[in-house]
């Protein structure tokens, strides 16, 4: 079986996480061939790290130039707006890290249908709660409710421009407070690089719409933690993660950054599980 080759959008901590960890064999099989980011400063100080060397793109052209499997985006959500469609209609599969760009239902439905014209696939990895699967199965039976509540350090907010406009200092808060209780269109919207899960919980089950979301800031946690609740004929589950902070950016938890990982060894894997 031949190695899947893939290029990697976001040379951020992200994307760099991802790329060493190919690099250094964690995912058998997986071959890093190109890196963009619009910071070439990233791309240099990455591909300096590893061992067998991509290529670095100097534009986006450059990296759509390139024979590839798979893109892996590792940005943002303007990148998602920007890139997805492109790498679809070039022939090549893609993963998005930055799902909460999806729920635009516009650019959901031009990303399907682009992926279905091309006959190529769309990966979104499971990110920082664990029970997608479980929401999956258990929207074929029919789903009455579905509520994440997520709380987490002060840290986690600090520059965030949501919390910015309701005057609150994150490092001055001294109890948990909510920050925010809506649906989860409203709240991958309103803080983009905080609840990415937000989005790919409302894609495995009932929508942004119905989809509840209450995020604390929470002083006395010092994880972000993620309880998961979902209700319907199936019966009922609810699902607690504490999840430790990426090192590089305590917006994210380091196992969104391993969901990925284990979404390119699905890929690759003859057998499926799940």
């Amino acid at each position: 079986m031949r190695n899947l080759v893939v290029g990697i959008i976001g040379c951020g901590a992200i994307g760099g996480f991802i790329a060493r960890s190919i690099d250094s064999g964690v995912v058998p099989r997986v071959e890093v061939r190109v890196v963009y980011d619009r910071n070439i400063d990233r791309c240099e100080a990455l591909v300096s790290d590893l061992r067998c060397k991509p290529r670095i793109a100097r534009s986006f052209d450059e990296l759509l130039s390139e024979d590839l499997d798979l893109v892996i985006e590792a940005a943002s959500q303007d990148a998602v707006r920007m890139y997805a469609i492109p790498i679809l209609r070039s022939g090549k599969d893609l993963m998005i890290m930055s799902v909460g760009a999806l729920v635009d239902e516009d650019l959901l439905s031009r990303i399907r249908e682009e992926a279905s014209r091309m006959g190529r696939r769309v990966y979104i990895p499971s990110g920082a709660v664990v029970g997608v699967d479980g929401i999956r199965a258990a929207c074929i039976g029919g789903i009455r409710r579905v509520v994440l509540t997520t709380r987490k350090p002060p840290r986690s907010f600090i520059g965030d421009e949501y919390v910015e406009k309701m005057s609150i200092d994150p490092e001055s808060v001294r109890e948990p407070t909510l920050i925010f209780d809506g649906s989860a269109r409203d709240a991958c919207r309103l803080l983009p690089r905080s609840v990415n899960i937000a989005s790919t919980i409302a894609l495995a089950g009932i929508g942004a719409d119905r989809t509840s979301v209450k995020i604390y800031i929470d002083p006395g946690v010092d994880r972000n933690i993620h309880e998961l609740y979902v209700e319907g004929e199936f019966g009922e589950f609810r699902i607690e993660t504490r999840n430790v902070q990426f090192p590089l950016n305590p917006k994210t938890s380091m196992i969104a950054a391993l969901s990925a990982l284990a979404l390119l060894k699905s890929i690759v894997d003859p057998i499926k599980i799940g």
